[in-house]
């Protein structure tokens, strides 16, 4: 699913995710739990304003981010 994503700054000027639209809701990136390099994607395990937790990646080639897993808050 895509997203349409806001970011900051990062480690050595790499963007990182601070919201993201999920259908009609806002979600604030409150935590970056973990990212990891794929050979087309750059991944990032975030935990969101609502305590659920995402998996997002971000597409080198056509530059647009999408939702890979969602994990609803306990």
């Amino acid at each position: 699913m895509r997203l349409d994503m806001t970011c900051r700054a990062g480690h050595g000027g790499s963007e990182e995710p601070e919201a993201f639209t999920l259908g009609e809701r806002r979600v604030r990136v409150t935590e970056i739990l973990d990212r990891w390099p794929g050979v087309d994607h750059l991944y990032f395990k975030v935990r969101g304003d609502d305590g659920a937790r995402y998996i997002l990646r971000r597409d080198f080639e056509i530059l647009v981010w999408e939702l890979e897993v969602y994990e609803a808050a306990e």
